[in-house]
């Protein structure tokens, strides 16, 4: 969790001084986001059992939201590739 928002703080000062590299470091950001907000609130869910998916606990909330943005912004997987082509390194065949 620390290294994403280390990677989310680094996009956004980059965006925030106009940086050349600012498309590059959302680009990783999002990637890296992307798949450790999906699988903290998995593992929130996992840690708390049954109560995790109730209306009681606020858990499945945090799982919904963070497939709901993956949805909305792209996968990870998605954000690699964007990655990819922004520093010339080959595509991914995907498997």
């Amino acid at each position: 969790m620390s290294s994403a928002a280390a990677a989310a703080r680094y996009a956004a000062d980059t965006c925030a001084r106009r940086d050349p590299d600012a498309t590059i470091a959302a680009a990783l950001a999002q990637a890296y986001c992307s798949d450790v907000a999906v699988h903290a609130a998995e593992e929130c869910i996992q840690l708390h059992g049954g109560i995790g998916m109730t209306w009681e606990y606020p858990a499945h909330l945090y799982l919904k939201r963070a497939k709901s943005d993956q949805l909305a912004l792209g996968t990870g997987y998605r954000h690699r590739a964007t990655l990819a082509e922004l520093v010339d390194l080959p595509r991914d065949s995907g498997s």
